[in-house]
């Protein structure tokens, strides 16, 4: 039972995750909630000091006051309707958790309420598609991306990044993504941006499977291109032949050391 006396919600593999990320007293912004799971989890597990859980739709609002009713948490939970970070002042939480949407949406969302940033210390997010876009504009806005996991569920492979506000962070970045050698082959910024600059280092099965997945993509890509003969399609497909010789020699090479980089 929880701190109010009601049944314990559950939370999938990929919820669990973030859920583990977020300190203990946090003030917690959960942006595009799903029904407000995670802000229950961590309110009925006293980890949260307080949270809003912000849904842009009334149908996803709705079912996220109604979770928070049913959990008996509405003195801990605040559900609000409305677009990304509008849902939030300025200064009124200190972690934010985005999860189960584009990295586009994600960085989009960021961007238009960056103001709002301002009292951040950690945000949490979990893109489903565009990571390395998220992982950019985390070293654009001055972000350290201190942890990355991969995790698989349902079919479905998932990358949570943890991202947290640095004096440093410029300096920590710049060592994050400095060109290395990862057994005699050089990796480049670009590259590390890509690939995970934490997960391209632990050659962990989940990640080398995505690239592999990735790799099928790139080749029936070019199978496509193959069968035109204008100038720019054979420049295309040769750039993506370059790519994926690029993401095999990276995979090849990630498998024969594993050193850890935290």
């Amino acid at each position: 039972m929880d701190r109010v006396g009601n049944l314990m919600v559950g939370l999938s593999k990929r919820l669990l995750t973030i859920a583990e990320h977020v300190p203990q007293g946090s003030k917690l912004a959960d942006i595009g909630s799903d029904h407000a799971l995670l802000p229950v989890y961590l309110a009925q597990r006293g980890i949260t000091a307080s949270a809003i859980a912000g849904e842009l739709n009334a149908g996803p609002y709705a079912a996220a006051l109604k979770q928070v009713e049913e959990a008996g948490l509405r003195s801990f939970i605040e559900v609000r309707q409305g677009d990304g970070l509008e849902v939030i002042a300025s200064g009124e939480v200190d972690v934010i958790t985005i999860a189960g949407m584009g990295g586009l949406l994600i960085v989009q969302i960021l961007t238009q309420g960056v103001a709002k940033l301002n009292q951040v210390q950690r945000m949490i997010l979990q893109p489903n598609v565009g990571e390395e876009v998220v992982r950019r504009w985390l070293v654009e806005h001055d972000w350290f991306l201190s942890e990355e996991y991969i995790i698989q569920e349902d079919g479905k492979i998932y990358e949570v990044l943890v991202a947290d506000r640095s004096e440093q962070a410029k300096d920590l970045n710049q060592s994050l993504y400095q060109e290395r050698q990862i057994a005699g082959k050089t990796v480049n910024k670009e590259r590390l941006i890509a690939m995970g600059p934490y997960l391209l280092t632990q050659a962990d099965p989940i990640w080398i499977q995505k690239w592999q997945d990735e790799l099928f993509k790139l080749q029936r890509i070019v199978e496509q291109l193959s069968r035109s003969e204008l100038e720019a399609s054979l420049q295309r497909q040769q750039q993506i032949q370059n790519e994926m010789i690029e993401i095999q020699e990276v995979i090849a090479c990630s498998q024969k050391v594993k050193p850890s980089f935290k």
